[in-house]
């Protein structure tokens, strides 16, 4: 049997293709491969790799014999940015123990010259006892002060540089603590076995789905007199393990599974309860696993620059899924922080109206119909909606497909004004026999002092009965409303020019049997 030359391929990430919970990932490199049987590795894969993911492909005179996915583990992190922070971890507990030792070395300094005070004090005292002069006396002292003096400013000068060195050691050992959290040591790796016939240079393709990615969809609608323009954004998440550099990076709305299948129904059967019969414990039955590996026919060698034998992979996509690029590269570090990326943008026609509910709130909402009349089916997600150039709210947009029609609330209008008051209100005692009677009658004034005609819908309501000793009877609704559903709702659609008002009248009449105590009752 021959034996295969490991050999480690530099293969970068090129392109990863995001899905709403996972992510594929592919890496590319070339390598020179010598002649006879080969084995290539790409190493530092994240541990989330899902194996039965690898998809192995390539270019150049050589046939692929399989691949296997392993485990590799390293004493340290391999990781580029682990390997940084701990370089820098390193200076500066180095400075930290260096700014210590000089410290140290003043103390001492600081002892010697206070000792040197204290013991030079009897022999001056002495002498000044003596007769001696006292001009040596100022000349020393003056000399220990200065020195003294200096002693001392340099240790406040090295306790401050020690704090600040501390700080930036603390600091980067919390950074180095959220990454290696992420990153730890072991890897896996994937080692494709190749055969050549002479010695040529390749280009070998692996991509590899992982878990702990996604993406979600916001948008910026932004509505101006009667167009509205909507900014979708891809909003890209990620803690894989591995960082991704800027490179191709699409979004995509298919779901891939590993095995994907479609749903069956087994029958459902009911039955008469039989009570376990007892059964022996069955021996263990042998098995084997395959251990990630793939195989592959052995063949004969394809022509220079053919595409490599593919090696099985099960990547699923929805027929029915699209897949967006973004117009620039986005790099993705594997922090789990949110990096937004622009999908498009898109103009659309709008239908601005009002509506509003006297009987709740005398509030008047300013609303915006529109029809999505591109070809982008929208994901749902959190809309920040803008009216010109103020911002008036966010909303949640549902999955807008194409050609359906949504309604965006955009904030409140107060130039529209809308007062409703009780103006009728009597009420009868129920007599022997007969019935209680109540009665009440609404009036809303609704103003406009917008500079357009202004459509306004008005939604007011009737109680509805839930027995059959109430009765609810209409007595007025001026103008006749524009729509009345059986559950008591009614909808007036008005037309108001600028300046122009006008007045809504409801009056109606409940009756309750003598026996019956009304809840629900509101004013």
């Amino acid at each position: 049997m021959t034996e295969l030359t490991v050999l480690v391929l530099d293969a970068p990430i090129v392109a990863v293709a995001v899905y709403p919970d996972r992510a594929r990932v592919t890496r590319r490199g070339r390598l020179t491969l010598p002649a006879g049987d080969q084995t290539v590795y790409v190493d530092s894969l994240p541990l989330g790799l899902q194996e039965d993911s690898v998809r192995v492909s390539g270019r150049g005179p050589a046939t692929v014999l399989g691949v296997d996915v392993a485990m590799r583990h390293h004493a340290q992190a391999p990781d580029a940015a682990v390997a940084e922070l701990e370089r820098e971890r390193r200076a500066a507990e180095n400075e930290v123990a260096e700014l210590a030792d000089a410290d140290e070395v003043q103390a001492q300094l600081d002892a010697f010259l206070s000792r040197l005070g204290q013991r030079a004090g009897g022999t001056f005292a002495r002498s000044l006892a003596s007769g001696s002069e006292a001009a040596d006396l100022g000349e020393f002292t003056d000399s220990l002060a200065v020195r003294l003096t200096a002693v001392r400013a340099k240790r406040r000068e090295l306790a401050a540089q020690q704090e600040e060195a501390s700080e930036r050691l603390a600091a980067v050992e919390r950074r180095l603590a959220e990454v290696s959290q992420q990153r730890v040591p072991d890897r896996r790796s994937v080692g494709v076995d190749l055969a050549v016939d002479d010695e040529a240079e390749v280009e070998i393709e692996l991509s590899y789905v992982v878990p702990g990615a996604g993406w979600t969809s916001t948008y910026d609608v932004r509505v101006a007199e009667d167009r509205l323009t909507l900014n979708w954004f891809g909003v890209i998440t990620q803690h894989t393990g591995e960082d991704w550099p800027e490179c191709e990076l699409t979004l995509s709305t298919a779901r891939p599974a590993v095995n994907a299948k479609v749903p069956e129904l087994d029958p459902w059967y009911l039955d008469r309860y039989h009570p376990p019969v007892p059964v022996a414990p069955a021996a263990p039955a042998a098995f084997a696993m395959a251990g990630g590996r793939a195989e592959a026919a052995y063949g004969g060698m394809p022509a220079p620059g053919a595409s490599f034998r593919e090696v099985a992979a099960t990547v699923e996509q929805g027929l029915t899924a699209a897949t967006y690029t973004p117009p620039r590269p986005v790099a993705v570090p594997a922090d789990g922080a949110a990096h937004r990326a622009t999908i498009a943008a898109i103009e659309l026609e709008t239908k601005l109206d009002y509506i509003t509910a006297p009987v709740r709130s005398t509030d008047v909402h300013l609303r915006a119909t529109v029809v999505n009349s591109g070809t982008h089916t929208l994901p749902a997600g959190k809309a920040a909606v803008f009216h010109d150039a103020d911002f008036v709210g966010s909303a949640a947009l549902p999955l807008w497909a194409p050609g359906e029609e949504v309604e965006l609330a955009l904030g409140l209008d107060d130039r529209i004004r809308v007062e409703r008051e009780l103006t009728r209100r009597t009420a009868t005692k129920a007599t022997l026999g007969s019935t209680r009677r109540r009665e009440v009658e609404y009036e809303t004034k609704i103003e406009n002092h917008t500079p357009r005609t202004a459509h306004i819908t008005v939604l007011d309501q009737l109680p509805v009965p839930r027995d059959h000793d109430i009765t609810v009877k209409p007595l007025t609704a001026t103008p006749d409303p524009t729509e009345t559903t059986d559950l008591g709702l009614l909808t007036w659609q008005l037309d108001l020019e600028a300046g122009q008002q006008t007045t809504i009248h409801l009056g109606f009449r409940v009756e309750t049997a003598k026996a019956v105590h009304l809840t629900g009752w509101r004013e």
